[in-house]
This record gives structure tokens, C-alpha cells and sequence, in this order.
């Protein structure tokens, strides 16, 4: 399992503050892979199959040209693309992942959850919705870009050295370049590829979305 970095100076985090419900069990299952999928529990690393229960402290991670979708207490879906390295910090009422490489959809259902947390190496976020994509992105500097777009909902993100904070709305998406500087959110047309799908049974799962390519719609904005 490759590791990710734990910095607490800069950290990112997405937050759905949500009421309804509380969800009772604290143990995920995943539902759906396609390639080669790890879960590291403890110290045991095995290959993951459809069905099998994750919990608090595990570690899936989603090789080349593989993904991984997760169905949480209540129905909450977190659908991992390739080369991503996803921790499970807190199930339960509360929800906290940690995200240190690749990227994730998320999918939260407001009778699922009353928290829920995504974290990245960079800054920090509130996320106000119910679906949203957050990656990593380039390194230009010491930190990795981080994008984040939404679906549905809202998403309030700040910076923890700053406390700078923006709104997205759905429909638009913001880039936090090198984890310390917030864009203004706007519609991405890229966004629009995006596989928001996490059913497999209607339809291909699958995102190939070239974020790499994204960065064309940076050039000459975002690092200003």
C-alpha cells in the first residue's frame, strides 16, 4: 500500500453538515470494483471483492485503470477513481475519509449522515449538498492543486492559514492552487465529462475524465 502525507499544517477538509436521520452501523461494503482494488486492514493487505465489509481505519486503494465504489451506512456512495488512496478515519454518524491520492466522488444522502468530512493534504473545506468530485491535481508548488467541483448542493471551502473562504454552487467548481489559493468558483466545461454514475446497473461507472488535460482551462486564470 503506498503511503500519502499526513500534514496537519495544511489540510483540506469537506464537510456536509446534514440533519435528518442517524445512520446505526458503522461499517461500509463495497459494492462495485473493476481492476485491481487493495484494502489494507491493520497490517493484512488483500485484493478487494464486491461484498466485502470495510471499516474505520482501512485503507482501499484503486490502482491503474481500476475503481472502487463504496456504499456507506444509509446509502452514502463514494466512488473512487484510478490511482487513488482512500482512508476510512470515522463511519457512523460521522464521516471522515482521507483522501491522499486520485480522486473521489462523493454521493451523501441527507438520512445518512449528520457529518461528513473528505480530507486532502491541502486546505480546508465545508461542503453544504449532497454531490460533489473532489482530485488532486497538478504540483506546481510544494502543494498539489486540489479541484473540487459540485454537483449538487453547495460546497463552502476555506484555507486553514488564512481562513479565506468561497462558496461553490452546483454547476461550478473551483481549483485551490498549491492548497493555499482559492479561485473564483466558475463552470468548467471539462466538468462536463464527469461520470456522476455510481450504479453500474444503469450504466458505466467508469470515469475517464483527463484531468491533466483540465488544465487548459487554467492557463492564464487561475495562476495570475
Amino acid at each position: 500500500m503506498k503511503s500519502g502525507s499526513n500534514s496537519r499544517r495544511n489540510m483540506l477538509m469537506l464537510t456536509i453538515i446534514l440533519l435528518g436521520f442517524r445512520a446505526v452501523a458503522i461499517e461500509g461494503e463495497i459494492v462495485y470494483t473493476d481492476g485491481e482494488v487493495l484494502v489494507l486492514q491493520g497490517s493484512n493487505e488483500t485484493d478487494a471483492f464486491i461484498g466485502m465489509e470495510v471499516g474505520e481505519g482501512d485503507t482501499v486503494e484503486t490502482l491503474e485503470n481500476a475503481l472502487a465504489v463504496i456504499r456507506l451506512a444509509g446509502g452514502t456512495e463514494i466512488k473512487m477513481r484510478e490511482s487513488t488512496i482512500l482512508t476510512l478515519d470515522s463511519l457512523g454518524e460521522q464521516v471522515s475519509v482521507n483522501l491522499t491520492r486520485g480522486g473521489v466522488f462523493s454521493r451523501v444522502y441527507r438520512q445518512a449522515v449528520d457529518r461528513y468530512e473528505v480530507r486532502t493534504q491541502s486546505a480546508v473545506a465545508g461542503v453544504r449538498g449532497t454531490e460533489f468530485f473532489v482530485a488532486y491535481g497538478r504540483t506546481i508548488g510544494e502543494q498539489p492543486d486540489i479541484w473540487l467541483c459540485v454537483n449538487e448542493g453547495s460546497v463552502e471551502v476555506s484555507i486553514t492559514e488564512t481562513d479565506e473562504k468561497v462558496i461553490v454552487e452546483a454547476g461550478l467548481g473551483i481549483n485551490i492552487v498549491g492548497g493555499v489559493k482559492l479561485t473564483k468558483p466558475k463552470f468548467y466545461p471539462w466538468t462536463l465529462d464527469l461520470n456522476w454514475n455510481t450504479d453500474p446497473g444503469v450504466g458505466d461507472v467508469k470515469d475517464t475524465t483527463d484531468l491533466d488535460q483540465a488544465y487548459s482551462d487554467l492557463l492564464g486564470q487561475d495562476y495570475d
